[in-house]
């Protein structure tokens, strides 16, 4: 079986068990902190700091925690050395005023996707990084909400665009994939964030990877966009960008709010991620407000949709 593995501290783990407290499961391996089953994937947390994720969405799943290795046996290793593609940001830029995007929302089934933009400028970097932003993988909700505050309150420029459900899934249904839709988020962004810092020109713009740069570049294409000047690509873009960081805490803050929105308007606590959990609180949702109306809430292509069927048919 296709698995990764990571090495992490005590306290991330403890973080990572409140993330899947839903999916954890009652029996734990020897040794092991917890145990726990999503979609497509199994993770197994042990005493030693090694987290083992297992099947077909191993690497996706790993990806939300940290840098990894995957192969048919597992390893581990350090982290890895920026990409030296043509793209990938001169090592100097991190340390320079530069903007960062990131986003939140795409693998969740209920919620919008939220894109965020911030701009850091080169005597910002410090007090960042001492406020506490960093990968926002390595915090939960409440602490991404706290130090989203201290961002806005640092004065540090940046823009968020929402892509709420209806409008994700008239686009998914013209044929758009999560790519396209993801590239031009980051593009209408970063625009956004231009106008707003103008006349000041940053001196690069970061995009956390989701595509490789000529597939982004083709989806501008197809909507009579270009890609602008000094723009860089980077997987796992938060490890080394704080702009990046920033942009993740902001675009994370957004989506939280946005999901608590929801939930009051659905009349019940709609769950994050993707689930058996998630399977039946939609099932509940289609039972109580029809079928037709779950495409307000939540992205409805995903195989979410097919299970909740299932269960209202028992």
């Amino acid at each position: 079986m296709s698995q990764t593995v990571l090495q992490l501290p005590q306290n991330n783990i403890y973080n990572m068990k409140d993330y899947y407290k839903p999916q954890i499961k009652a029996k734990v391996p020897q040794g092991a902190i917890f145990s726990a089953k999503v979609e497509g994937c199994s993770i197994t947390a042990y005493k030693s700091g090694k987290v083992l994720f297992q099947g077909p969405r191993h690497f996706e799943e790993s990806g939300k925690w940290g840098n990894s290795s995957s192969s048919s046996g597992g390893s581990t290793k350090k982290k890895p050395a920026p990409s030296s593609s043509p793209y990938a940001p001169p090592k100097s830029l991190y340390q320079s005023s530069h903007v960062g995007s990131d986003e939140a929302g795409t693998g969740d089934y209920f919620g919008p996707i939220t894109v965020a933009c911030a701009y850091v400028k080169e005597d910002q970097i410090d007090e960042l990084k001492r406020i506490g932003v960093r990968d926002s993988k390595d915090l939960n909700d409440p602490q991404i909400q706290q130090i989203a505050q201290r961002i806005v309150k640092m004065g540090i420029p940046y823009s968020l665009v929402t892509l709420n459900n209806e409008k994700y899934n008239e686009w998914q249904q013209k044929g758009w994939s999560q790519g396209k839709m993801k590239t031009m988020l980051h593009h209408t962004a970063y625009n956004k964030l231009l106008k707003k810092i103008s006349p000041t020109k940053p001196e690069g713009w970061i995009i956390d990877q989701f595509a490789e740069p000529n597939v982004y570049k083709k989806h501008l294409r197809t909507e009579n966009q270009t890609l602008q000047e000094n723009v860089y690509f980077l997987k796992k873009a938060e490890s080394y960008s704080i702009a990046v960081a920033a942009a993740s805490i902001i675009a994370r803050t957004q989506f939280v709010m946005q999901m608590d929105k929801l939930s009051e308007k659905a009349g019940m606590e709609l769950p994050k991620g993707a689930s058996k959990k998630v399977d039946q609180t939609a099932a509940r949702l289609m039972e109580k407000e029809g079928t037709d109306a779950i495409g307000q809430y939540a992205k409805v292509h995903f195989a979410t949709t097919e299970k909740a069927l299932n269960y209202m048919k028992r």
